[in-house]
């Protein structure tokens, strides 16, 4: 019964080394006290475990910082750096009174250094006040539907009221992620500014994923003694983003790498429609021509579970539509719906040309048209 056990084993080791297991049945859970793992375009939920427990977030309040700041306007902005920005505890670029930065530069400092003097700078920048910038991200996030965040500062050191849910940081990082220039700054590893003096800071991400996992595209490290390690990140392949988020936890990037992996082996990206690429002829009653060109579409890609089956397309159309019809004039729309019946999205369609009326003939035309039918007889004579 040993040696049938032992080698039992051995065949397993084999099969194990020669075909291993999928990472999303492998996935076993994080070492985090709270976590969740979110599909970001539908904030569809992979994993979650504590997810709606209030923690403190340390520098992960960056990512609000940056959003509300990059939605301010013109980012490339002069600052001048306020004294109230100067010598703030944890990490820094040692930033100085009076000094002149793009508000870009500072936000690549923010989110690259995690400096907490760009932090205030941005505030005051933004909103005249750290507590002013505050009542804004609080504004943000209630806007996003985070019921259960609230900051109190641009940078996250530690304060009783300051405060978020993996669940609303997920949330607040995949509406940030739909813009272009936060994905552009949180993907980018180093970066220089310049220095009062001469000279330039070098920036380097705090974020190693993105120098060992080619997916990754972000976003934010943090750690106070209160939070513990916090991480956000954010992964993209094929079409499809997921956002893992990670508070208190010692073993934050083995945990992300498999979360990242799990999220993207379940999904998949659909592409529901391109641009203009819907095109349908409709009859025309009474026109000078008898169809107009019903053309629609925007792009429209949906991410679905990888199991999903494939999306339903209903095509709303007209029978018919009577003349005249006008360009642009709307004719119907399709739309696209999941095996749940939940509508995935919509287009409409409208009329690609003019068709104008045919023109009624006259009793003149139709005496006329007489004489031109005879004129037109062929005789045929034998």
């Amino acid at each position: 019964m040993n040696s049938f056990i032992r080698r039992t084993a051995a065949i397993l080791f084999t099969l194990a080394i020669l075909f291993p297991a999928a990472r999303v049945g492998a996935f076993s859970g994080t070492s985090a006290e709270s976590a969740i793992l979110i599909e970001a375009t539908g904030e569809n939920v992979i994993y979650e475990h504590n997810a709606d427990h209030r923690m403190p977030m340390a520098s992960t309040t960056k990512i609000m910082t940056a959003l509300c700041a990059i939605e301010s306007g013109d980012i490339t902005r002069r600052v001048k750096i306020s004294a109230d920005a100067v010598g703030v505890e944890g990490s820094s670029i040692y930033l100085k009174a009076g000094e002149e930065l793009t508000l870009e530069d500072l936000l690549y400092a923010l989110m690259l250094a995690s400096a907490n003097d760009a932090a205030a700078a941005i505030a005051i920048e933004v909103s005249g006040s750290i507590d002013k910038f505050a009542e804004l991200m609080n504004e943000r996030a209630r806007a996003l539907g985070c019921e259960n965040t609230h900051f109190t500062n641009p940078h996250g050191l530690d304060n009783e009221e300051h405060y978020t849910t993996a669940r609303d940081l997920a949330r607040i990082t995949a509406a940030a992620l739909e813009n272009e220039t936060f994905r552009t700054i949180v993907s980018t590893y180093k970066r220089t500014i310049p220095m009062e003096g001469g000279g330039v800071r070098l920036l380097l991400n705090h974020n190693r994923l993105l120098r060992t996992e080619e997916n990754v595209i972000g976003v934010k490290t943090g750690f106070t003694k209160r939070s513990g390690r916090c991480l956000v990140t954010a992964a993209e392949r094929d079409g499809v983003t997921v956002v893992a988020v990670t508070l208190h936890d010692p073993d934050d990037w083995r945990d992300h790498t498999a979360m990242l992996e799990l999220g993207l082996d379940s999904y998949r990206c659909d592409i529901l429609c391109e641009d203009d690429g819907l095109v349908f002829p409709v009859p025309v009653t009474g026109g000078t021509s008898d169809f107009v060109t019903a053309r629609g579409g925007e792009r429209i890609a949906v991410s679905l579970p990888k199991d999903a089956p494939e999306p339903r397309r209903v095509v709303n159309l007209s029978p018919f539509v009577f003349a005249p019809v006008r360009r642009g004039d709307r004719l119907g729309y399709v739309e696209w719906f999941d095996g749940d019946g939940n509508s995935l999205g919509t287009t409409e369609l409208t009329a690609a040309e003019s068709v104008p009326m045919r023109k009624r003939p006259t009793v003149w035309d139709r005496i006329t048209g007489i004489f031109k039918k005879e004129d037109n007889d062929e005789t045929v004579h034998e």
